[in-house]
């Protein structure tokens, strides 16, 4: 594992950089008992899931207070490694599988992560607004927007109008536009020069 590569594209406090550093070690205690990451990309931990995660501060950074919501948050990507970039936004994951969130619950308290409230449930049963969406490889775009458009408010509590923020790969022309989304897509090759993100993007869409 590579916790570097991190500071190669995001400059960070020391006590982010050592939060950023406990991600590898608490990851690979948990997924031998929770399954959360495949086994084969459990070595590749920083690029392929905590650097893709942070692809999103790339598109779009939030402003302390801001309230983000991950839908489907799995073993807590992109949730904790934003969360730790931004420990003044308040951030609720949600997953409706229980031992995911419990993963989730357990990183977050061993990182001291206090903006981080891990839900298990549908995100159609989790009360309240929030100012943006994010969300990795969930569902598709036209279902995630049904899930996500009701949850965001008006406004502006980042450096983009409020609106959902979603990690997808490959060829998406077909699905954006089942999903009649107007939408900006950045490819992350463009941001991250490691070749795991040659087809991935992250796809923005205002509220």
């Amino acid at each position: 594992m590579q916790p570097e590569v991190i500071s190669k594209y995001f400059t960070l406090s020391e006590e982010q950089q050592r939060k950023m550093d406990a991600l590898g070690d608490l990851y690979v205690e948990w997924n031998s008992k929770i399954n959360v990451v495949s086994r084969k990309d459990i070595d590749e931990l920083y690029v392929r899931h905590v650097l893709h995660s942070l692809a999103i501060a790339k598109v779009c950074t939030f402003e302390a207070g801001a309230k983000v919501c991950d839908i489907g948050c799995g073993g807590g990507f992109p949730t904790i490694p934003l969360a730790i970039l931004f420990p003044e936004v308040e951030f609720t994951a949600v997953d409706s599988i229980g031992k995911k969130i419990t993963v989730v619950r357990e990183v977050a308290t061993a990182l001291g992560l206090t903006n981080v409230t891990p839900v298990n449930a549908r995100i159609e049963a989790v009360k309240g607004e929030f100012d943006y969406v994010v969300s990795r490889a969930v569902t598709d775009m036209k279902t995630l927007k049904g899930w996500a458009l009701p949850k965001i408010r008006a406004g502006q509590r980042g450096s983009l109008p409020n609106g959902m923020l979603v990690l997808k790969g490959g060829d998406l022309a077909e699905e954006i536009a089942a999903a009649r989304l107007r939408c900006d897509i950045h490819r992350i090759s463009d941001i991250f020069e490691e070749e795991f993100f040659e087809t991935k993007q992250v796809i923005y869409s205002k509220r």
